[in-house]
């Protein structure tokens, strides 16, 4: 039996089918923002790919835990 995803990792399954990107490709994006900070990487990912925040916030959260090695 495999576990269940949990955490902003979760969200990833319905981000893909609402918005029409894959996980890497939004990571990439994230990652070639000159933003940096948690609240503006969401914030630009709502206002430029209309994103809704819990979503862009899942997405946010993974990339930069993942980037640091939390």
């Amino acid at each position: 039996m495999t576990a269940a995803v949990k955490g902003p990792a979760s969200y990833f399954p319905s981000i893909e089918e609402k918005y029409g990107r894959q996980i890497p490709e939004w990571k990439d994006l994230i990652r070639s923002s000159p933003l940096t900070k948690h609240m503006e990487l969401v914030a630009w990912l709502k206002t430029e790919h209309g994103l809704g925040h819990g979503h862009a916030n899942a997405l946010v959260a993974h990339t930069l835990a993942k980037d640091t090695g939390r």
